[in-house]
């Protein structure tokens, strides 16, 4: 990543003003809240990093107090007036519906405690599929984002928001980042892999990536069911979900995104897909008129950070530390798009991981975290409750 250069706030001429840390005060941010943590609870960072005591960072008064706690970054919120617009609007019914459409703060609060998790960025991963125009697209972002961010400020430091991004129109997406970064001061975006058949890389969408670019965005591609796929024995969520985010990892790769926008630090979810594991087929395909030459892999390969989210523990473990490394690697839960005893199944095998060490674990855990959200590090240096 480039060093920011220009104004007081970070910004490059002709930028819009950055807000909230620049990288080098995120540095320092880092290092209070570890030192705050050490502080606040007296041997708490060795218990973080001690396989023996490991389990101990599941308990509700460390994730209460976020001395050691895990910092959740692929955890997704459904508020009752989202949940209420969804089922005005036909996508979900009044009563019931899958585990993301059954949300309440007390009972994520509950499993964040129970499961060890001092705070998790929320977001709302919306589907195109569940708006039919841009105009309807646009109002459900925006009332998810909008009450998101409520529960965010009323819990700053259990909470952090990845706003949504709407890709009707670029002129929808580029609107709702600057009212995410401005207005509700957001820690960063998610970004579905695809709108209908545009995938994230298409260069129709290169002044949403500009906007993002200025603004040093954390994004986190998050998938849904292949366009045009059918239903089979096997639901999307179990195999097409990971090629959903595979393709656009692909194609962020292949029309040169991430060297065009250096400044976007994307996050993967659920392990990077299939992308990790099958990323030199780029290579091979190039005998077949697409893909790059295998630097501009290997390059890729560590520009992307990945979350834990799947799980990745234990099958997927060894190669994400050899492909993308211990310091590109996030906790995320999933919660709740899957229901709390999934959460807590994830993060005992995260625990009993056999290829994590001690300090690859706390940093996967929370140090890459922390690194990675300089305002959520602000705001857990602080103190905020």
């Amino acid at each position: 990543m480039s060093t920011d250069i220009g104004g007081p706030d970070g910004s490059r001429p002709g930028e819009r003003p950055r807000h909230g840390p620049n990288r080098r005060a995120a540095v320092g941010l880092v290092a209070a809240a570890v030192a705050g943590a050490t502080t606040a609870a007296p041997g708490a960072a060795a218990a973080a990093v001690s396989d023996s005591t490991a389990v101990s960072d599941s308990t509700a008064d460390q994730a209460r107090t976020g001395a050691t706690g895990r910092i959740d970054v692929h955890h997704h919120a459904m508020p009752a007036e989202v949940r209420a617009w969804l089922v005005a609007h036909g996508q979900l019914p009044p009563v019931g519906g899958p585990p993301f459409a059954n949300w309440s703060l007390t009972a994520a609060l509950d499993t964040m405690d129970r499961g060890g998790i001092a705070t998790a960025v929320l977001s709302a991963a919306i589907p195109s599929e569940f708006t039919s125009t841009p105009a309807l697209a646009a109002q459900l972002a925006r009332l998810a984002n909008d009450s998101i961010a409520a529960v965010v400020r009323e819990h700053p430091s259990r909470f952090g928001l990845l706003a949504c991004i709407p890709r009707a129109t670029p002129q929808i997406a580029v609107a709702e980042i600057r009212h995410a970064y401005d207005d509700l001061h957001a820690d960063g975006v998610l970004l579905m892999a695809h709108d209908g058949l545009t995938y994230l890389g298409d260069p129709a969408l290169d002044p949403v990536m500009a906007e993002l670019n200025a603004r040093d965005a954390v994004a986190l591609v998050h998938p849904f069911a292949l366009p045009g796929a059918t239903g089979i024995a096997v639901p999307a969520f179990v195999a097409d979900f990971l090629a959903d985010t595979t393709r656009a990892a692909v194609q962020l790769v292949v029309n040169g995104v991430l060297d065009s926008y250096p400044r976007i630090r994307w996050i993967l979810a659920h392990g990077g897909g299939y992308f990790p594991y099958q990323a030199a087929r780029l290579a091979l395909a190039r005998g077949l008129g697409y893909g790059t030459d295998p630097a501009t892999v290997d390059r890729a390969l560590r520009r992307f950070f990945v979350d834990t989210a799947g799980p990745m523990s234990p099958y997927s473990t060894p190669t994400l530390l050899a492909a993308i490394g211990a310091d590109r690697i996030l906790y995320g839960s999933d919660y709740n798009a899957v229901p709390a005893d999934a959460v807590f199944t994830g993060r005992d095998a995260f625990l009993a991981d056999p290829a994590l060490t001690p300090s690859a674990r706390h940093r996967i855990a929370r140090g890459n975290a922390l690194a990675l959200f300089p305002t959520i590090a602000a705001r857990l240096a602080t103190g905020h409750t």
